[in-house]
């Protein structure tokens, strides 16, 4: 196992991300991106044992962690700030997780370079219609109608008691029950930082962008069929089961796993999840090798 390192780059618009990297930079790439309210923090239980086969780069996005907050808070924005990493770093072929928040940035990543992308994990992860339960249709509303009553109907996750049903929403008593210490305390933290708040709001409203781009998306997935995992937490209280049948569709040959788990799927269930990853990855990586035009 490789302790991950704690690292820190300065932006070309002056801001500096903070990230963390992990095994040896000539194996497989791997890209970790979180969702919201957290950070590289999620990823804490699996990064050590996936750096015994990948090269593991897990930042904090943006407004979040340990990372400054961005000029103008957007998806885009996000998504050139983690290209801007990858290229510092000299990252060619990559595998990608995505979760939550992180799916939008790391779909926009895969689509400006497809070529590049050697796998997808996805892990509670919306990329079609289908994801939108009930509980979005406060946002879905503010997308339509941008008022203020809007915006504050659609942001009670702004509060330390949505924070922690982030990570408990729907959760059998007993799963819930070995979730290690409150990691929603230190989410909460973080976010009353200075341009924390700001920057989840604008992100909630920027979201209705990825939301636009679900038919490319789509386009992109049935194109290129990248190889891909599912990792997903069945007792996902935002996006509904219904997405998994919609990634199912868009990518036929694509290993999927229902946990009886959350939202943070990983903070209850990392161990499963590390094995399928590790296995998932050298497999995918002898393929390619094997046939490298893939």
């Amino acid at each position: 196992m490789s302790l991950p390192a704690q690292r820190r780059m300065r932006l070309s618009g002056g801001t500096e991300l903070a990230y963390v990297t992990a095994g040896d930079p000539s194996n497989p790439a791997l890209l970790l991106l979180h969702g919201f309210p957290s950070s590289a923090r999620a990823f804490r239980d699996v990064i050590p044992g996936l750096a015994g086969a990948a090269y593991v780069i897990a930042p904090d996005l943006p407004g979040h962690g340990q990372s400054d907050v961005p000029p103008t808070p957007s998806f885009a924005a996000i998504s050139e700030a983690i290209s801007e990493l990858l290229a510092h770093l000299g990252i060619g072929r990559r595998f990608i997780y995505v979760h939550d928040w992180g799916t939008a940035v790391g779909l926009q990543i895969a689509m400006q370079a497809p070529e590049l992308v050697s796998g997808l994990i996805i892990q509670n992860a919306n990329a079609h219609r289908t994801g939108f339960g009930p509980l979005w249709d406060a946002a879905l509303k503010f997308w339509s109608e941008p008022t203020k009553e809007n915006e504050a109907a659609a942001t009670p996750d702004l509060t330390f008691e949505f924070t922690r049903e982030q990570y408990t929403g729907g959760l059998p008593e007993e799963v819930a029950a070995t979730i290690k210490g409150e990691p929603w305390v230190e989410d909460w933290r973080v976010m009353n930082l200075p341009g924390r708040m700001e920057t989840h709001r604008a992100l909630i409203a920027d979201y209705k962008n990825h939301a636009a781009r679900f038919d490319a998306i789509a386009g992109y997935l049935k194109k290129w069929q990248p190889p891909a995992l599912m990792l997903w937490g069945r007792h996902e209280p935002y996006f509904d089961i219904a997405e998994t049948l919609s990634w199912m569709q868009d990518l036929p040959r694509m290993e999927a796993h229902i946990f009886d788990g959350g939202h943070f799927l990983l903070e209850t269930h990392a161990e499963p999840a590390l094995s399928l990853m590790l296995e998932f990855i050298k497999r995918t990586q002898k393929r390619l090798t094997q046939f490298p035009s893939l």
